[in-house]
């Protein structure tokens, strides 16, 4: 299982707008994505093309997530997907 962390850098962390976002990407790709603050259990993380786990994960601008997928080109979806993390959405 690939696995990836993310700094979340939208100034007021995963609300809706950089949530949808995200949630868009992540749904758009063949891969299942989950999604977890880290330090939580790999089996208590989240699916990634939900807005509603998304905004349910309390993320604040500075939190690192862990993001994973399983499969073929897993380590380069998870890339794209932290980078929309990693970017400002509210700027």
């Amino acid at each position: 299982m690939a696995e990836r962390i993310a700094t979340i850098a939208s100034r007021v962390g995963l609300h809706a707008r950089p949530a949808a976002i995200f949630a868009e990407a992540a749904g758009n790709e063949d891969l299942e994505v989950t999604i977890a603050r880290e330090g939580e259990p790999a089996e208590d993380a989240l699916d990634a093309a939900s807005i509603l786990s998304l905004m349910g994960l309390g993320a604040e601008h500075g939190t690192k997530v862990v993001l994973r997928a399983e499969g073929d080109g897993a380590e380069s979806v998870l890339e794209t997907l932290a980078a929309i993390l990693e970017t400002d959405h509210d700027a």
